[in-house]
């Protein structure tokens, strides 16, 4: 039997659920598919649940990320600090925006941004910083904040990978002035769609990303700013309403897998666990580093167990980013985080024996290497 990395059973336990809501809401008489009742009682769900001062659901994680640089009126002029490495809306969102994107490097144990290379890229220019969790590891949220408030920037949180994880008592999202989630399928709260969320302890932050996503409307048909349709779909946000009272089951059992490859990888001689502890901690995915990355990845997929290399190359040297990258530069943890990750399965509905054979398979890759 395989184990896929992207598993097609996602939902389905949930079948029934999901057919009776879109008869519910079909055949209302309200005949409201999006922004609706539905869709307040979700993100106040949400809201009360992480003790923020608004949430907004909308219609993609990406569509977050510039929902918020343009509620900070951020725009032409104005640099933003991404990571290196990382998904292309940290660079694209920035540009979209119409400002420019300044690329700095990630620590190779955590492939999180490192906060002093992020200091060091900050100009009379910089409107904001925009640091991103990665798979198993929050940034340094608190260095982060140190600086954004010393050097009189904003603080924007890439919190779409980190829903549920919390560090130093924090959840992610609240660390920056605003954080955003995605709820693609595979993320830790995924649905069977495209959706996301901004999350932001300023309400009045708040209320311009609420206008802007919906054509800049607070009145139907008054349009006070140009905004965009960035929209959440009633049948969703009652499908996630109704899954939340699992999430943290979900979560724990993310993390209890990952303890486990954590604790069977760590004496492994060519194999990099992240750190372990909990604290800080987002296993949507959960990557390994190795210098044989590409021949684990193979060794994997010959016992039948799917893996994903996130990503093949740093954000400056994808062709559509590059032109707005000093030429010449390097950006060395984010190449060897480009050549040596490799996430594992880690769904909360895998069978203790498939997270032990998946153990098992890369503790045998390892052994086998370092035999020879």
């Amino acid at each position: 039997m395989e184990i896929p990395f992207f598993p097609a059973d996602l939902f389905e336990n949930d079948r029934k659920v999901m057919l009776d809501l879109i008869r519910e809401i079909g055949v209302a008489p309200e005949q409201k598919f999006i922004l609706g009742e539905r869709t307040r009682v979700f993100e106040e769900m949400l809201r009360d649940d992480l003790g923020a001062a608004d949430v907004v659901a909308c219609g993609s994680g990406t569509s977050a990320l510039g929902l918020v640089l343009r509620a900070m009126e951020i725009g032409p002029g104005d640099e933003v600090v991404v990571p290196a490495f990382g998904c292309a809306p940290l660079a694209s969102a920035v540009l979209e925006a119409g400002a420019q994107p300044v690329f700095a490097d990630v620590d190779r144990r955590t492939a999180v941004v490192d906060p002093e290379d992020v200091a060091a890229r900050i100009t009379h220019r910089t409107k904001a910083i925009m640091p991103a969790h990665m798979f198993s590891v929050m940034a340094d949220m608190p260095r982060l904040t140190e600086i954004a408030s010393s050097r009189g920037v904003r603080l924007v949180e890439d919190s779409a990978v980190a829903q549920g994880a919390v560090l130093a008592g924090t959840p992610a999202g609240l660390w920056g002035e605003a954080g955003v989630y995605s709820f693609v399928q595979v993320k830790s709260f995924g649905m069977p769609g495209e959706g996301g969320a901004v999350v932001t302890r300023d309400a009045e932050l708040g209320a311009r990303v609420r206008m802007l996503r919906n054509h800049g409307q607070r009145t139907r048909f008054v349009h006070e700013v140009v905004g965009t349709n960035s929209r959440f779909d009633e049948i969703q946000a009652a499908f996630q309403t109704y899954r939340y009272s699992g999430f943290a089951e979900r979560l724990a059992r993310r993390a209890d897998i990952a303890d486990h490859y954590t604790s069977c990888f760590t004496p492994l001689p060519d194999v990099v666990p992240p750190p372990p502890g909990r604290d800080g901690r987002c296993y949507y995915v959960y990557c390994v580093q190795s210098d044989r990355r590409d021949e684990l990845r193979a060794f994997l997929a010959a016992r039948g167990i799917g893996s994903h290399v996130y990503y093949p190359s740093p954000l400056p040297e994808q062709p559509a980013f590059a032109p707005h990258a000093p030429v010449g530069e390097g950006w060395p943890g984010a190449e060897s985080a480009c050549a040596r990750i490799l996430a594992l399965p880690v769904y909360p509905h895998l069978s203790d024996t498939e997270v032990e054979r998946v153990a098992d398979a890369v503790r045998e890759f390892s052994g086998g290497a370092h035999d020879r």
